[in-house]
């Protein structure tokens, strides 16, 4: 009986952790799975489970705005949020073998997609095509994205969507 009501306890857990966006990561999950699981929900398109990864302090520097968005709502929506509705049918791929040292994990990527949706920052869409190369430093900490450092060709996309 004591079994079934810890095993009950634990599908709990679980089913909360699912149904609030909540990632269930296990003790023994490596930072280079959670970033895995980080892009998976990206290609996903799930902002919320994307954004469930992040510590509740995150700092995301994106190296184009040059200062970093701190805390997990303010990185979703300044990121996540702007990017997956801009580009609704964003596709961010890891490119070759990531590095993976101690609790950071970095990696080249390219991500695509078509701008289709307006900007955060009241830029419409240029219904044009994009293609992104660029990399991406992570820094895990209690199984949770404490640091992501991104770094990219700006002019080089701001070209591509007709901005610039």
């Amino acid at each position: 009986m004591k079994r079934r009501t810890i095993l009950a306890a634990f599908g709990g857990i679980f089913l909360a952790s699912t149904l609030a966006g909540v990632p269930v990561c296990a003790a023994d999950q490596t930072p280079l799975s959670i970033v895995e699981q980080y892009l998976a929900a990206w290609n996903a398109h799930d902002a919320a489970k994307a954004a469930s990864y992040f510590d509740e302090n995150v700092s995301y520097y994106d190296a184009s705005v040059g200062k970093p968005t701190v805390g997990k709502a303010e990185a979703k929506a300044a990121v996540i949020d702007n990017f997956m509705t801009a580009a609704p049918d964003l596709k961010w791929v890891m490119r070759g073998d990531p590095i993976v040292s101690g609790n950071k994990v970095s990696f080249e990527w390219t991500f695509t997609g078509n701008n289709s949706g307006a900007w955060a920052d009241g830029t419409a869409a240029t219904n044009k095509p994009f293609s992104l190369d660029g990399a991406s430093v992570f820094v895990i900490e209690n199984n949770a994205i404490k640091q992501q450092s991104d770094y990219y060709d700006a002019l080089g996309f701001y070209k591509q969507l007709g901005l610039m």
